[in-house]
């Protein structure tokens, strides 16, 4: 392990880093009209981005692998993911545009999402390679698909003995047998699991859970929202409801990144899958409680509990 070059990290991510672009509209226009919008507003996101920071925050020793351009879009998320802790040494610059999401949101709060992937479908097989000490610092790794699918492949297999790999097929993809092999946990929301098991899905988070499971991860989590989670392990064959607390919503936006970043953390500190569940569980509700996605993440000390 090359501990003269890193501290052991509890999370590395591996994915996206966006700039979402956001302008409030009345309506959105229709093909070959124009209509006016608010300020435009400027703010971090993508999912990679988005975990680093939500885990950054709750008090995690973590890094970022991902790529951004040279540009004010990928200096900007540089500098929101420095400004929350995260290390960025793994942040790759140049080769495409930053990716950028191009967001219209009406009054009702409907979006509308145009996502220019840049950057982030540059970041290839090679540049994980080229990271060999970071995943050997890492205890958990988590990644996502807004990054091509041969790369995250490439992270199944660059995973370290003794090191957990938490993945969210978001969006939803095939995934080859080597990658659901190393998930654990592979997590879910109701609209992932759905994809992802087609006509075979069920009508329950326990049927999704089980027919997952089927297909190789080690273990599962599915987000029910405010629900809570359910958590399934094929080592003991346990399906654990984790209740959600009860909490007023205002934006569900990056709440999933927050309960994944959570629940990433908390494996990397030791806890049993259950346990790390409850907490993201936590993070999650807090999260919805505010507006924006990186902007919404709580302090570990603002979800503190038994």
């Amino acid at each position: 392990m090359h501990e003269n070059e890193y501290d052991r990290y509890e999370l590395l991510v591996v994915g996206s880093a966006n700039a979402d672009l956001v302008i409030e509209v009345e309506r959105r226009p229709a093909a070959g009209e124009t209509v006016l919008g608010s300020d435009l507003a400027v703010h971090p996101g993508g999912k990679g981005g988005n975990q680093a920071v939500a885990a950054a925050r709750l008090g995690a020793r973590t890094a970022l692998l991902a790529r951004v351009g040279d540009d004010a879009h990928g200096r900007l998320l540089l500098e929101s993911q420095r400004a929350a802790g995260v290390d960025t040494r793994g942040v790759l610059v140049g080769g495409a545009p930053t990716g950028v999401a191009l967001i219209t949101v009406d009054p009702s709060g409907d979006n509308s999402i145009v996502v220019s992937p840049g950057a982030n479908g540059r970041l290839t097989p090679e540049d994980i390679r080229a990271a060999g000490p970071l995943f050997e610092a890492a205890r958990v790794v988590s990644v996502q698909l807004e990054i091509p699918l041969d790369t995250v492949a490439e992270v199944a297999g660059a995973m370290s003995p003794g090191t957990r790999l938490v993945l969210n097929p978001s969006p939803p993809a095939p995934l080859p047998d080597s990658v659901l092999a190393v998930c654990d946990p592979l997590v879910v929301n109701e609209h992932e699991a759905r994809s992802i098991l087609g006509e075979a899905a069920g009508s329950t988070a326990q049927e999704w859970a089980r027919a997952l499971l089927t297909s190789g991860p080690r273990s599962v989590v599915v987000t029910l929202g405010a629900q809570g989670a359910l958590v399934a392990d094929s080592r003991t064959g346990a399906f654990v409801t984790v209740p959600s607390p009860e909490v007023e919503a205002v934006d569900t936006t990056g709440a999933g990144d927050a309960f994944t970043a959570a629940l990433a953390w908390r494996l990397g500190q030791g806890e049993e899958l259950t346990e790390a569940a409850a907490f993201a569980v936590r993070v999650g509700a807090a999260a919805v409680t505010r507006h924006g996605a990186q902007a919404s993440f709580p302090t570990a000390e603002e979800v503190s509990g038994p």
